[in-house]
């Protein structure tokens, strides 16, 4: 074993290293001490993620189970990014609750292991990593779902996910079972090369990418969402909405633009295009009824998978760095809007969109963070959400699909008017008893401005992109 051969896995060492570094500071700090936990949690985390921006190294290790490339080391960054921000986001809502309670580091430690979990998944090079990368970034966030214990609704958050969960693991193992009878390896590259189409390897994709469609929230596999997002913490809704669902995504480019053998091209192109329209579609009415804000945006995110999936019509370069931008725009965008309710939330314990009359009046900056994260992922230039969206809409008229690609912008439309229902909300109603001033703590605020300043800069400069593509060619 060389130096180099374990630069390979400098991700997971480092996050590893944060994690048993938090875990012996647990162990000297008692009472209202934990609270320092916080920023030292969050320090460690900054100088992992500015770690993982240095010239990242390219190799195989374990006989081809882990690979590494600059490609799954910028996928890597954009998850540690969503992961930063839903810690400032959550950082006031630990000190205010999880210090008295003792369960600090904890929240931490589950939170970073589910990201290990995503790193294996992205750097997996055959199916059985893979399936052990997305065990081990599922099974934390069931706890995390169940984490404020003293409500019953978190512990059925918690119930919820697991079992969903499980299921979904099941499925997915089965698929690679029928793979694995049917072409007798696991490694991917020479699943690539073997594959040819057969009866048994149509039924293991379809049992394979059901799995990863409950983590991306993909209709008819999203029934969970809304409940969970709902009884979970806020923080850790988010952290589903975002970093879970980017990490799947990305696994959901290797199998459809990297295995997926000429033969079933044409099966797997129509799967995608019912999926697409059913999610965006279902996403979108859904989110016209909801009250909840939790749920409004559960339902908005399972929409907004649907708009992903059209990326995935356009095989080449472009395509695939067009999903990859669209996850980062969608990081900061959704964050945004999770951060305004997540603040809102801790402060006042209010989540329905009602109580949001006349936000505008008492807190007008939390207002207008809010009204750029609805913009964004309603798709409003300048705004990111907008060239995110513009982009996937190429990739379906590069690929001739038309017809799809009017669905998609009328559903876009339609996202529009929900949307606005939350703008008009606060800059329009009167409300007889509005929510009073407040502000927030400087780590929320932190975490809005970097999510801001995402949005606009991303929306007005195009070398993000360019980067991306030059990684994908």
């Amino acid at each position: 074993m060389k130096w180099d051969d374990i630069l390979l896995m400098r991700h997971e060492l480092q996050l590893l290293a944060v994690i048993l570094i938090v875990t012996c500071t647990e162990i000297y700090l008692t009472g209202k001490d934990k609270a320092r936990v916080v920023p030292f949690a969050i320090a460690l985390f900054t100088l992992h993620m500015v770690a993982g921006w240095i010239k990242p190294e390219e190799g195989m290790w374990f006989g081809g189970m882990f690979r590494t490339t600059p490609l799954i080391h910028m996928r890597k960054n954009i998850l540690d990014l969503g992961v930063l921000i839903v810690l400032l986001q959550t950082a006031g809502w630990v000190k205010k609750q999880l210090v008295d309670e003792n369960r600090v580091s904890e929240f931490y430690l589950l939170l970073w292991s589910s990201l290990l979990g995503m790193y294996y998944m992205i750097s997996s090079g055959d199916l059985l990593m893979l399936f052990l990368g997305l065990e081990l970034s599922t099974l934390p966030i069931a706890a995390l779902a169940a984490y404020e214990v003293i409500r019953l609704r978190s512990a059925e958050s918690g119930i919820k996910l697991i079992l969903s969960a499980g299921l979904a693991s099941a499925i997915t193992l089965m698929g690679i079972s029928f793979l694995y009878g049917s072409t007798g390896t696991y490694a991917i590259p020479e699943l690539i090369k073997i594959l040819s189409g057969t009866s048994l390897e149509n039924l293991g994709f379809l049992f394979f990418f059901a799995g990863l469609a409950f983590k991306i929230s993909l209709v008819p596999f999203h029934f969970w969402t809304p409940d969970v997002y709902e009884g979970a913490p806020t923080g850790v809704a988010a952290y589903l909405s975002v970093v879970s669902k980017g990490s799947a995504v990305f696994i959901l480019m290797i199998l459809l633009l990297g295995l997926t053998p000429g033969g079933m091209t044409e099966i797997w192109t129509w799967t995608l295009y019912v999926l697409a329209i059913l999610t965006m579609t279902i996403g979108n009415l859904f989110a016209l009824r909801q009250r909840n804000l939790k749920r409004f945006l559960a339902f908005s995110s399972v929409a907004q998978a649907g708009f992903i999936l059209l990326g995935f019509f356009s095989t080449g370069p472009d395509g695939m760095a067009s999903i990859i931008y669209f996850v980062l725009v969608y990081i900061f965008s959704n964050l945004a809007a999770f951060g305004v309710v997540h603040a809102i939330s801790v402060e006042t314990g209010k989540e329905d969109i009602g109580d949001y009359d006349g936000l505008y009046r008492a807190n007008p900056l939390l207002s207008l963070v809010m009204l750029l994260a609805v913009f964004s992922l309603a798709g409003i230039p300048p705004l990111a959400g907008f060239f995110g969206k513009f982009f996937l809409f190429m990739s379906v008229a590069s690929a001739g699909m038309y017809v799809l690609l009017f669905i998609a912008v009328v559903n876009t439309v339609v996202s529009l008017y929900y949307y606005l229902l939350v703008v008009r909300a606060m800059f329009l109603r009167k409300s007889e008893a509005p929510l009073a001033y407040f502000k927030s703590d400087a780590w929320m605020r932190a975490s809005l401005v970097i999510c801001v300043i995402g949005i606009l800069a991303l929306g007005v400069w195009s070398g993000v992109y360019e980067y991306i593509y030059q990684l994908c060619v």
